[in-house]
Parts: C-alpha cells; structure tokens; sequence
C-alpha cells in the first residue's frame, strides 16, 4: 500500500491524500484549496492525477476544504462510488451546490470589476449542475458498519465529534498475506460539544495519519472565551454598533445561534435583532434536525422534548438576496453572521466591505481561519485589506475566540492519540501549518517513542 499525500500537507486546506492498495486507487479526501486566488486556482483546476483513473473516494466530512473539490474530479472524468456517512452525505449536498452558488455570483461581480479595468473574465470551478451530479456517486454509510471499498480494502466510520457526521476513517488492509489497520483520524473533536457526542476510540490501530490544526496550541476555558465574546459584542451593541460574524455554515453557525439563544434565556444578553445571512445555513440546520443519530444526550432531550434550540423571537433566517442587501440599510444595535468562516467567499464579503471601516462595529471570528484567507489577514491586524479585489481600510474593532472550535487542541489531540489502541508502528502528522504540526510530531516522538513519526511534504509517496 502506497499514500500519496497531496493536500492539507503543512497547510490545512485542500485536504487530499491518494491510496494504492492492491492496484486499486482510492482517493481520500477532495477538497478545494482555500488561499491566494492565483494559486488556489491553479491547484484547484488541476490533479496531480488522472481522476480517470480513480477506483473509489473516501470523504471523513462535509467541510468545503475536505469535500469542495468532488464537482470538479467528476467534471474531470471520476465516476466511483464515494464513501461517506449518512449526515456528510446529505450536508456535502447542499455544501457543493452552495459552492457552486458562491463561485458562480463571485465570478460575476470580479468579471465586472475586471471588465472595467481591460481584463478578461474568469471562470468559475465548477456548475451547479456538476455540483449536482457528483453528490450521485455518494455511498452513506452508517457509523460502525464495515462496508467494502475495494479488493482488500474495506472501510468503517466512528464518530469524530467535530461537525454534524463528522468520522474517523478506519480502513482495515488485506494485502497479500499480511492485515494491517490505517487510521485517518478526520478532523477531531474537541469532546464535551454542546450538540455532538465526543469522538469514539478505536482499536488494534497500526498506522495513524492524523490532524494538526491546533497541534502547538491550547484553546481557551470555553466558558471563559464564550464570555470573552459576549463581552466584546456586548460593548459593540451598547454603542449602537452591528456585530458581524465570519461563520462556518455547519457546525458552527448553529453552536452560535444555540450560545446566544442560552444566554438570551438566562438573561445575560439582549435580544437584539439578530441574521443568520446564509441559505446554506438555514439548509445545514434542516440537515441537523435530521440526524439526531449525531446528536449527544442532552441536545437531543432538549430537541424532543424543550423546543428547537436554532430557533428564537428576535432570530431571522434569510436566503432572498434582496433581502440580504436590504441588512445595509438597517441601524445598530444588530447581529449578522454569515458565511464563509474565512471570509474567502459568500456574503459575509459584502457585510465585511460595507461595515469594516466602522470603529463602531465589531468583526468576531468564531474559528479557525487558514495563512493567506481574508480572515487570517484581518485577525492578523492588517490596516488595508483587499475586498472584491478593492482595497478596505480596517476601522472596526476586531476579536476572535477559539472556544467554540470544532478541532482539537494540543492536549486534547494528544490524549486522542493516547487513547488508541494497538501497536502503532507510523505516525503521519497532516492537516496543519507547521508552526503547528512539527511541534506536534516531536509530541507524538515523546507520547509513542516506538512509532516513526513523520510529517509529510506535499507531493510525498510512503510505502506502508
């Protein structure tokens, strides 16, 4: 068996990693490159591949930077099943027709601005339509069921409690006379989400390739970062200021939402009007109300038997564009959160060229934003940023809080890792800038001192 690791190698984005097993292909991961437009473009169009070629897909989650690049692998010419669970399945559908969505509307404001200036228009990735198509080819998958991929390769999902269907890829290898167990860890929960169940352990593991999002850094007390954040758009919304908020559709709009709606009941927040500017949101939503299978005990009490946590009074779901752009018009004090969590696309772009050069208001980052995206370049204290292609002066107040994160930070990665079972012989450390992952694999030299641990360069072959 060979890995080819091909995305999300020393970065976090475009995750991509090809396997070789018993001369059958199957591609683990196929997301889009979220960074520089010049260069997520030139990545994003091409495989360093023939997807022809390809025998079968494997998805861990419906995150855009683990899945958003299936439409175009289909457009290229793959048509094998991909393997995924139930509520990636139905979340990775309304994901890519929304990336699609967003490329297209992007494509036609920047072809304007470029038409002005002499220069010729750009093309969007891929079409609804292919969006569409791909999402046929989906195989769900229930959590715990072995399912048969290819000769010799067969694949099970255990619960990685980081978004709505989020798993652990378990792939137990025949090949030849020996049987060996890969695991890919996805992207790990943090444990102790407020509507997710904790991430499952798994046994008898023999190779780990595993996430490094926060593998050099520690989150904050969730109570305390939650009422750091409160206090910052508290202090914005008592100056007559609006709060925008960069969010991640699924998982993390809605932790949002269900964090406001508690504090409104215990008192603690005005229920000021408050926009949730994102149909894929309100679509995610739908799609959470559909898998309680995913669900902890708690939020699953509160759904059946309490009221829907997602929804309250003073909350507005918008999908019309009209509406959307009619939010300009409207006074603090007032809440919008909208997509994308990094500020790469979506109309939280237009909310952000039209607010952020307001002392009065706040940005708040609720989440992880990749080196190079908009958002990273906005936490990272830029004066001017370009938006649509146009230069901002950042004037609004900026703050960010990990708390609500869905990855797993140092420790609680490392005790992830200790809590495998099995003689774990390699350790493929990815998913991470390398700030974050190098430091993490010389934790992981000190935690399991008999396994090989290495992190990968883009583009490396390893022979398992």
């Amino acid at each position: 068996m060979n890995v080819q690791f091909l995305g999300a190698t020393r970065t976090t984005t475009g995750s991509m990693y090809l396997l070789e097993v018993n001369d059958r292909r199957v591609l683990l991961e196929c997301g889009l490159y979220q960074g520089k437009r010049g260069e997520s473009i030139e990545r994003n169009l091409n495989f360093p591949f023939d997807p022809k070629t390809l025998d079968a897909a494997i998805l861990s989650h419906a995150h855009i930077d683990h899945c958003g690049n299936f439409p175009n692998l289909h457009r290229q010419g793959f048509r094998g099943n991909i393997f995924c669970t139930f509520a990636t399945r139905d979340l990775a559908n309304i994901m890519l027709q929304d990336s699609a969505h967003i490329q297209q509307a992007d494509v036609l404001f920047v072809n304007k601005l470029r038409a002005r200036k002499g220069q010729p228009p750009v093309q969007p990735l891929y079409s609804i339509t292919e969006a569409e198509m791909v999402t046929r080819q989906f195989i769900a998958v229930g959590y715990d069921r072995p399912m048969l991929v290819s000769d010799g390769l067969t694949v099970t999902f255990r619960d990685a409690g980081h978004i709505l269907g989020s798993a652990q890829v378990i792939l137990d290898v025949r090949e030849g006379g020996r049987k060996f167990r890969y695991l890919f860890s996805g992207d790990v929960g943090r444990g102790g989400d407020p509507i997710l169940r904790d991430p499952d352990p798994v046994d008898a593991v023999d190779f780990l390739q595993v996430e490094s999002t926060y593998g050099n850094r520690l989150h904050t007390n969730r109570h305390e970062g939650t009422q750091a954040a409160v206090k910052a758009v508290l202090e914005t919304l008592e100056h007559g200021g609006k709060v925008i908020i960069p969010s991640f559709a699924v998982g993390r709009t809605q932790q949002v939402v269900y964090a406001l709606h508690r504090a409104i009941c215990d008192h603690h927040f005005p229920a000021v009007p408050t926009f949730v500017d994102s149909p894929l949101a309100v679509n995610a939503t739908e799609v959470h109300r559909l898998h309680p299978e995913c669900f902890n005990q708690d939020i699953y009490e509160f759904l059946r038997s309490v009221a829907n946590p997602f929804e309250m009074g003073n909350l507005t779901y918008i999908r019309d564009v009209e509406q959307s752009k009619k939010l300009n018009d409207l006074a603090g004090p007032l809440i919008i959160i909208s997509a994308s969590g990094m500020a790469e696309s979506g109309r939280v772009l237009h909310h952000l060229r039209n607010n952020i050069g307001d002392p009065k208001n706040l940005v708040l980052f609720v989440g992880y934003c990749a080196e190079h995206t908009l958002g990273a370049q906005i936490m990272a204290g830029r004066e001017m940023v370009n938006i649509f292609g146009e230069p901002h002066r950042v004037r609004a107040r900026v703050a960010s809080v990990d708390a609500l994160s869905g990855h797993a930070d140092k420790d609680e990665l490392a005790r992830y890792v200790q809590g495998l079972n099995g003689n774990l012989k390699r350790i493929f450390v990815i998913h991470g800038e390398e700030e974050q992952s190098l430091p993490f694999a010389e934790t992981l030299r000190g935690l399991k001192p008999d396994a090989d641990v290495l992190v990968p360069e883009r583009g490396q072959k390893v022979e398992i």
